[in-house]
């Protein structure tokens, strides 16, 4: 049983780290394989993420974090999805991010991470399997 529409993507990028060329072209992947993807723009805060997955009706968020603020971040988002009811949006995080910290994002509640040049095919496979494993 496939789905019908394409899967939603919000790609968030949070925080005051400027960079954005990345996310872009995870966007632009993301929209190539057929997925349609909402840019909340660059220093966006955590509550204005989680409010446009609320108004987008988005399957899946995308973190875009190149600061070194990946865990507070992660934390903070899952809090705010699960206390606006949104605990079943799957989190993919990806940028500069330690190998270390990839069992703790995930013990957080992040549901794929995507570190720094990892192949846009396997980010795009990461997205959909979450996608997927939503509904």
């Amino acid at each position: 049983m496939g789905r019908n529409n394409p899967i939603r993507v919000l790609m968030g990028k949070p925080g005051l780290d400027g960079h954005d060329v990345g996310a872009k072209v995870v966007s632009m992947a993301l929209r190539d394989a057929g997925m349609e993807v909402i840019y909340s723009g660059l220093h966006s805060t955590v509550d204005e993420i989680v409010q446009m997955a609320v108004q987008e009706g988005v399957d899946v968020i995308g973190l875009s974090i190149l600061s070194n603020a990946h865990l507070p971040i992660a934390k903070k988002i899952i809090s705010k999805l699960k206390e606006k009811g949104l605990s079943d949006v799957p989190v993919v995080m990806g940028g500069v991010i330690p190998k270390g910290d990839i069992s703790l994002l995930k013990e957080y509640g992040i549901a794929e991470v995507c570190p720094f040049s990892t192949p846009l095919n396997k980010v795009v496979e990461a997205v959909s399997k979450v996608a997927q494993s939503k509904g």
